[in-house]
């Protein structure tokens, strides 16, 4: 009989180990789609500001010499924007889906809605309120907790955020260079 205890108690520990497993790597899968979907939409909206569009920013006090600190800046890529975007870009995930690795199970997650009206490729690609509230839950999260970081990468243009920010500098992305460059 202690035999038989010892390996269902060795069977359920190695369960355990291998549920885990799969919750952490779902979770990070999340996590790593949340952040690359939320730049991706970080980096529409901003194609979509007219370029020319300008923000003052600095001190609008009077300095002794009677100048003013004051700068132009384009909008699209200034603080205030960007702020802005990061507190309401998050809703956009509802135009997600998710799909799954079939070699190495594996998840990304990519729009399921176009901007400019095309028909996509949906095939494969799971849809549902759970999966989405998931997603925009991490994805707040992610906004929230990197803010700083978003804003500083997206203040000025650069190539590769995508990975740069998701894989290097936040370290959610462990596997983000092995995606294609279409999916999330």
């Amino acid at each position: 009989m202690n035999g038989w205890i010892s390996s269902t108690v060795c069977l359920s520990a190695a369960l355990l180990l291998l549920l885990s497993g799969a919750f952490a790597r779902r979770s990070q899968d999340l996590r790593c789609g949340a952040c690359r979907a939320l730049v991706d939409e970080l980096e529409w909206e901003i194609s979509q500001v007219d370029p020319k569009k300008m923000i003052q920013i600095g001190s609008f006090r009077i300095n002794p010499d009677g100048s003013q600190s004051v700068v132009e800046v384009p909008y699209a890529r200034s603080e205030a924007h960007l702020t802005e975007l990061l507190e309401r870009i998050c809703d956009k995930m509802k135009e997600y889906g998710e799909k799954e690795d079939p070699s190495t199970h594996r998840k990304s997650y990519v729009r399921v809605m176009s901007r400019d009206g095309t028909k996509m490729d949906l095939s494969q690609t799971k849809f549902d309120t759970d999966m989405t509230s998931s997603l925009k839950f991490a994805c707040e999260s992610i906004a929230e907790e990197y803010e700083d970081e978003f804003i500083e990468f997206f203040s000025h243009e650069a190539e590769n955020v995508k990975d740069r920010l998701c894989s290097k500098r936040t370290d959610l992305c462990d596997h983000a260079l092995h995606l294609p460059h279409d999916e999330l």
